[in-house]
């Protein structure tokens, strides 16, 4: 078991440790061995925390013998996306603008982290500035998908997500705008988490704007994982004005069924073949699962309301301005993804005006939906991975933009409900395909409930990539 410990989840290593089956400097030791054998192909780790893990690691078997209370990461490793500050270690937020930053303080999210015993491993890559659906940046390069290194982890946090899936971390931090979390796990077989916006702080996170919709969420191998982590993440820290609501407090289901919605295509443009039967085999494995009812269910609203044309519309203006402000004088370094942003129109205020206007109504009608239902069960993306380069894509026949793997997950970055993925299915050249399962306000536990029965069913739960 040492020999792939890789390989297992957070919770089991941490309980491996308390229980004195293997020691917090072997556990780092094996995750440095194996960051060594395979990032050289992945590339997902760009700042190796190395001796500072390994002196954390000592010191977290020193307590362990003198049977010192201990948090419930203690002596694991993880990693923290390059766009989220950690102190004493560089943040370069994926360009070269910011090369050799180091930043003095940690971001509340890794503080809280290591709060609970947990260990900096590495920082891992993403897009310039974590504004892109691939992750790939004129600092450290493009990231390669562990499943299949011709095939993109996604982005922002694809740097993040093939790091876990590649068995080079346990646990991680990732941050999501409108997919960067949820995309990036769901391409690499793992799960990714966007809870409701403002549970956690984004204080320590870059870029700052467009702060109503940023998130800061745990990636894992496992739901407990994800669970745990956001258990210890949650909560206000005096300084992001979004982040209010006590941790504590939560819309969860008691006595009685959970009411499952589910629905595959239509509502999110065409839609890959084999991840509409991925959510539909989903659907009716919880069916089977004793305390749950499930439904296919229909939602006009999400084929009326284009949620990525709404979400590019509301944070245009602002995002291009700061970005303008930030890179000043460094023009000759930017990366392709914030060029592109520089070269569209500004949004009108009447299409601003109306894109909140849609944003409102897409709260409205979830808001209806949720009365009658605990969850919705839905694609995370409607393609699987894609190969290298933000090329068109042909999906059920029809081309469309690479900028659609975004429209599943948008409606939920949108309105700020909390929404994650898990693995459920691989398609027919290897890949693999999430499922989506998205909850009320506040109502996390629910959400989690449902994910680790699904968990508990998957036909994929075992797999890894064969590198």
């Amino acid at each position: 078991m040492k020999s792939e410990i890789f390989y297992l989840d957070a919770t089991q290593q941490a309980e491996m440790i308390r229980n004195r089956e293997v020691s917090s400097v072997e556990v780092v030791q094996a995750h440095l061995d194996r960051i060594a054998v395979v990032n050289p192909k992945i590339n997902a780790i760009v700042t190796l925390n190395k001796e500072g893990a390994l002196k954390a690691a000592a010191e977290a078997d020193k307590a362990i013998a003198r049977g010192d209370a201990v948090g419930p990461l203690h002596g694991v490793p993880f990693t923290v996306k390059d766009v989220i500050d950690t102190a004493d270690v560089l943040t370069q937020r994926a360009s070269p603008i910011f090369k050799g930053r180091v930043p003095d303080v940690d971001a509340p999210a890794v503080a809280r982290m290591k709060a609970a015993g947990g260990i900096l491993l590495a920082k891992t890559n993403a897009p310039e500035f974590a504004y892109s659906v691939e992750t790939d940046n004129l600092l450290s390069g493009r990231t390669n998908n562990p499943w299949n290194i011709d095939y993109t982890p996604g982005g922002s946090s694809g740097g993040e997500s093939a790091a876990i899936a590649a068995g080079m971390s346990p646990l991680g931090l990732g941050s999501d705008v409108a997919i960067s979390t949820r995309g990036p796990a769901a391409h690499t077989g793992i799960v990714g988490l966007k809870a409701t916006h403002g549970r956690v702080p984004t204080t320590g996170h870059f870029p700052r704007v467009p702060r109503r919709f940023w998130h800061i969420g745990p990636m894992a191998r496992s739901v407990r994982d994800v669970a745990l982590a956001y258990s210890l993440l949650a909560g206000p820290d005096g300084a992001d004005g979004f982040s209010t609501m006590a941790p504590g407090i939560d819309n969860g289901v008691s006595g009685r069924p959970i009411r499952v919605g589910w629905m595959t295509s239509d509502f999110f443009g065409p839609t890959d073949p084999e991840v509409v039967a991925t959510v539909k085999a989903a659907a009716q494995a919880l069916s089977g699962v004793e305390g749950v009812k499930v439904e296919e269910v229909h939602l006009p609203f999400l084929k009326e309301i284009d949620a990525v044309s709404v979400f590019w519309k509301l944070q245009q203006m602002e995002t291009r301005s700061e970005f303008e402000r930030i890179t000043a004088g460094h023009e000759d370094k930017l990366f392709n993804h914030v060029k592109a942003i520089f070269g569209t129109p500004d949004t009108s205020i009447a299409d601003f005006v109306a894109a909140e206007q849609d944003m409102e109504r897409l709260r409205d009608s979830f808001a209806k939906y949720f009365q009658r239902y605990d969850v919705l069960l839905c694609p995370v993306t409607p393609f699987p991975a894609t190969k290298h380069g933000l090329n068109d894509v042909v999906v059920d026949g029809q081309a469309i933009s690479p900028f659609q793997v975004m429209s599943a997950t948008s409606p939920f970055s949108l309105t700020g409900m909390p929404a994650m993925t898990l693995r459920f299915g691989t398609n027919k050249i290897g890949l693999p395909i999430g499922v989506q399962i998205a909850a009320p306000w506040y109502a996390e536990s629910t959400m989690f409930h449902v994910a680790a029965r699904l968990e508990a069913v998957s036909p994929v739960r075992y797999l890894n990539p064969k590198l």
